[in-house]
């Protein structure tokens, strides 16, 4: 039987800023199948790195493109094959020898690189679309910021329109991509949302008792984060603690300087993965406090099914995708950025928060959507599509 050589196409440095994003999980999950001979990890890079292997047991290759300049202004190289030809066709040469006697996938999790999909005849060449990556993520739109989304946008609709198969993590973006394609080519996009490491969370112990309510946010901290929320729920409510565990990637926003002075905010920074159940239950009620903006509105956050794994209810803001998953005492998603109305919620859920049915809710839904599954569908389309 001819083994699988997978590419992946990731947005950044494997450890880059701490974070396992859905594409680790994508990568570890065929790495870790024995039908897979090598998984690279081809990714940009500020600086020039020495290529090594990355993720658990070491299985993955990372694979670096320097970018043109390291400052963040010149970015924009990594989507405009000008400037990284040279680069992709030194890993296409190594690629060719096993042509034939493997079958070569070509996964793009970003829409860098796009003339890499026409360097080398693929088995299939998939694009697992996760964000709106054209958008701002904070919403606003500068001269610069249009000219940047243009450049991303020409670079994803080449990804798109060449893939033989794209997974979308929502409904919405399943909905803007269709709009890209013609009627006839359709059919090559299904959704598949965001899953959770089940087991982990599941089997993380008990919760931590606290005498004050605590509500949690858990992941990076962006400028797509609703700050100015969080700081008028915690100025109102003093008795709460607000939660916040994740590495700042603001730049200096203030109304995170301004939300972290509160007695009543805790910031950890970056913690370990296998760490991220520790905190979950120190939390009384999950967050997930988004702006309302295009990029938003196309996301599905990694954490939701996280919370109800761990057992506990939580409430989005501004996040549409997630609408479908609202369940009595177990999760809310709010369209409007009201502290008012967010603490009445909090206060209603924080009354069943501990309760063995809406627990035992929570976890079966978080249950289904165990990312074994959730991959091991999307290769079976891969492979038999």
């Amino acid at each position: 039987m001819m083994k699988d050589i997978h590419v992946i196409v990731g947005a950044g440095r494997w450890s880059q800023d701490g974070l396992r994003y859905r594409r680790h999980r994508l990568a570890e999950f065929l790495a870790s199948r024995c039908d897979t001979e090598r998984v690279i990890w081809l990714c940009p890079a500020p600086h020039r790195e020495t290529d090594h292997k990355v993720g658990a047991g070491q299985r993955i290759e990372q694979w670096t493109v320097t970018d043109l300049l390291p400052q963040k202004a010149f970015r924009f190289s990594r989507y405009l094959p000008l400037f990284h030809q040279r680069r992709l066709k030194q890993l296409v040469h190594r690629l060719q020898i096993y042509q034939g006697r493997f079958h070569l996938y070509l996964w793009y999790t970003f829409p860098g690189f796009p003339s890499l999909s026409h360097l080398l005849r693929w088995e299939r060449v998939v694009y697992d679309r996760s964000d709106l990556w054209a958008a701002p993520i904070s919403g606003r739109l500068s001269l610069a910021r249009r000219m940047r989304r243009r450049v991303i946008a020409q670079s994803e609709h080449r990804i798109v329109t060449r893939a033989d198969l794209i997974f979308c993590t929502s409904d919405d973006l399943h909905h803007v991509t269709d709009q890209e394609l013609p009627v006839a080519k359709q059919s090559r996009v299904r959704t598949f949302e965001n899953g959770v490491d089940y087991a982990m969370f599941e089997a993380a112990g008990k919760p931590t008792k606290n005498a004050r309510t605590v509500l949690g946010y858990i992941g990076g901290m962006k400028p797509k984060l609703d700050f100015a929320l969080l700081d008028a729920v915690a100025c109102r409510k003093p008795d709460w603690t607000i939660l916040l565990v994740g590495p700042d990637s603001t730049h200096g926003d203030p109304n995170f300087k301004q939300l972290l002075a509160r007695p009543n905010v805790t910031w950890v920074d970056a913690v370990p993965a296998d760490q991220v159940p520790h905190y979950m239950q120190q939390v009384t009620i999950g967050l997930m406090p988004y702006k309302a903006s295009p990029y938003n509105h196309a996301v599905f956050p990694l954490k939701l099914f996280e919370f109800l794994a761990s057992g506990k209810a939580a409430v989005g803001i501004h996040l549409p995708s997630t609408k479908k998953y609202e369940r009595e005492g177990s999760y809310l998603c709010l369209d409007q950025s009201d502290p008012e109305l967010l603490i009445r919620e909090c206060e209603r859920l924080t009354r069943i928060a501990n309760d063995p049915v809406y627990i035992q809710q929570r976890k079966a839904v978080a249950k289904v959507k165990d990312w074994p599954t959730i991959f091991g569908t999307m290769l079976h389309h891969v492979k038999l599509d």
